[in-house]
């Protein structure tokens, strides 16, 4: 099959590299030719070790039209701050049944693209995945690792009609991990990056400061666990409102590492003994705080006033996080306001979570 990956860091390089190394045929799209520089020279190539090795030559442009005409699906790569531009990007260019996977879900950016599909009355499955498929470190210019394939990812897709094809797709690109979930604010919630990340950067964060050198594993410690985990009966409680089961945050580090020790601080440290790292942030410009409260908490805190609940720890961290690094993280998500949560009924929420927007309903967005 013919792919667009859009996004050329640590998920892009590793989607490239999976899916050359079973046989399909990438275009890995980037804005900055720079970016792309390390492997678009005839003489380099895309190198990748880990959980498979090897070498491969995707396709490279700066041109997201080239990238996505005639693809069998788009693949997008990009950080939580960077849906909306290239979904602005993206939707001029694709065309009716082009299947496009948002890698991994985040603020129900899927309804955004949704909207923008609608105004040009186009029809596509938008399927989300609730994390990625792997872990991964992009090496220098031309070089990847891929530390993991996780077992199980998430799906949903708008229409929610079209799931178990979208799980075909995913399977024929990525292998047999993908379970369905009921609807995409399913697995925008159940990714755990935005409550683990917060508890780490958060309690760690004079070793940030310091640019100290901290093993993740090793520093999620039991006051650490404990604020994670108040976090997490939060966002457990947020899906209960709308009728989700999400599997818990012990539940995904097991499925994806392949633990079996049951409570978060063990988890942490058995993965550090076999590990070491990942290594913690050591900038306090980290995605950490800059990206995952944005648009993990915030957006958590926005669905569950249309739920007509609080989650008080949600708004006292994302409170205390913005006093630390001294910026408004409330006002730094660039997709909610476009979603105009609060102007909509309960209802008419909860049907576009099935159905996506249609052309007739562009204009009420």
């Amino acid at each position: 099959m013919k792919i667009a990956l859009l996004g050329a860091g640590n998920i892009g390089f590793a989607s490239a590299a999976w899916l050359c190394h079973h046989g399909h045929q990438t275009v890995l799209w980037a804005r900055d030719a720079h970016t792309l520089a390390g492997i678009s020279h005839a003489h380099s190539g895309l190198h990748y070790t880990g959980v498979i090795e090897g070498e491969c030559r995707p396709a490279v442009t700066t041109d997201i039209a080239a990238a996505v005409r005639g693809a069998d699906a788009v693949l997008l790569c990009v950080p939580g701050y960077g849906h909306r531009a290239v979904m602005e990007a993206l939707a001029p260019h694709l065309t009716t049944g082009q299947p496009v996977i948002i890698n991994s879900a985040c603020s129900l950016s899927a309804l955004f693209l949704s909207q923008l599909l609608a105004q040009r009355a186009i029809r596509a499955p938008i399927i989300t995945w609730g994390t990625t498929a792997f872990t991964a470190r992009r090496k220098a210019e031309n070089g990847v690792t891929l530390m993991t394939a996780r077992r199980c990812v998430h799906v949903a897709t708008l229409p929610a009609a079209h799931n178990a094809e979208a799980i075909a797709l995913c399977e024929q690109l990525f292998g047999k991990r993908f379970q369905p979930q009921s609807n995409i604010l399913a697995t925008s919630l159940i990714n755990i990056n935005p409550i683990a990340h917060l508890g780490l950067a958060l309690c760690n964060v004079t070793r940030i400061e310091h640019q100290e050198r901290w093993p993740q594993y090793h520093y999620m410690t039991d006051g650490v666990a404990n604020l994670i985990l108040a976090l997490e009966q939060e966002r457990q409680a947020l899906a209960q409102a709308f009728g989700l089961r999400l599997h818990s945050i012990e539940a995904h580090f097991q499925q994806s590492f392949d633990v079996s020790c049951r409570t978060l601080s063990e988890i942490a440290a058995e993965l550090h003994r076999r590990r070491g790292g990942p290594p913690g942030p050591t900038d306090m410009n980290t995605r950490f705080i800059l990206e995952d409260t944005p648009y993990g908490l915030v957006f958590a805190e926005a669905v569950a006033r249309k739920a007509g609940i609080a989650l008080p720890l949600h708004s006292a961290s994302i409170t205390l996080a913005s006093a630390v690094w001294q910026c408004d993280l409330r006002a730094q998500n660039d997709v909610l306001p476009s979603l105009e949560l609060d102007a909509l009924s309960l209802a008419d929420f909860t049907r576009s979570l099935q159905e996506g927007i249609s052309a007739s309903q562009v204009r009420v967005w």
